[in-house]
């Protein structure tokens, strides 16, 4: 196995990871914003009213895509097993 193959397959685990990662981290930044907007304009500055709706918001999207995101998981990691015979003859 060469040092292209490698890399490739390193970039594919990264690009997978991000695109799994993206809307768990697009939800937290939403409410994030959204909780110290609302801070911001009532000047409340209570740390768990930051903290508990990110959590809340991040288990509902997590309980929302867990099926896709565990169906990609297992595609990649198919795929993967399945090409080692290929990976390993280059």
């Amino acid at each position: 196995m060469d040092s292209g193959t490698m890399i490739e397959l390193g970039r594919e685990a990264i690009a997978l990871t991000l695109t799994l990662g993206f809307p768990v981290l697009l939800a937290a930044i939403v409410m994030g914003f959204l909780v110290g907007l609302f801070q911001a304009l009532t000047q409340i500055q209570e740390q768990t009213l930051a903290f508990v709706p990110k959590i809340i918001v991040v288990l509902l999207v997590l309980s929302l895509t867990l099926p896709w995101m565990m169906t990609t998981m297992v595609e990649y990691t198919t795929q993967l097993i399945e090409n080692i015979p290929e990976v390993l003859s280059r």
